[in-house]
Order: structure tokens, then sequence, then C-alpha cells
């Protein structure tokens, strides 16, 4: 697994809203704002994979407290 992959999801956001900042900031070189770019994108689709594994779960818990066993409910409709 990489370091990224090991992280949190709360610890993934902070770097990931850091990392943001820095590149808003503009006081990073071109070759340094190119890393952080790659590393916020690294970031950002490990947050989303941690939260659609969450969504998942979550729509699993539904589906054992309502009892049923086709479908699901939207973790939207909670």
């Amino acid at each position: 697994m990489s370091e990224i992959e090991n992280m949190s999801f709360e610890e993934a956001m902070r770097e990931l809203e850091a990392t943001v900042g820095k590149l808003e900031h503009g006081e990073a070189t071109l070759e340094e704002s190119i890393a952080l770019y790659e590393r916020g994108a690294k970031l950002r689709a490990h947050c989303d994979k941690v939260l659609r594994a969450a969504e998942e779960r979550v729509e699993k818990i539904t589906l054992a407290a309502n009892g049923q066993p086709n479908g699901t409910v939207p973790v939207e409709g909670l």
C-alpha cells in the first residue's frame, strides 16, 4: 500500500486542503505546483474511494435493519 492509501479520510482531507491552499496562493514554483497537483489528485481519489466504501457500509446496515433483501436505501434518504 502507498502512503496515501494508509491515510485515514481525515488525514487525507487535511493534507488535500493544505495542498489546495498552497496552490491557490501561488507560492510554489511551476515544478512544485505540478507535484502538488499530482499529489492532490491522488489524495482526492483516495478520499472518494473511502467515501464510497463508507456509503456502501451504510447501505448494508440500512438493508439489514429494514430486512429488505432486494435493493438498497440511498444514503441521501437517511
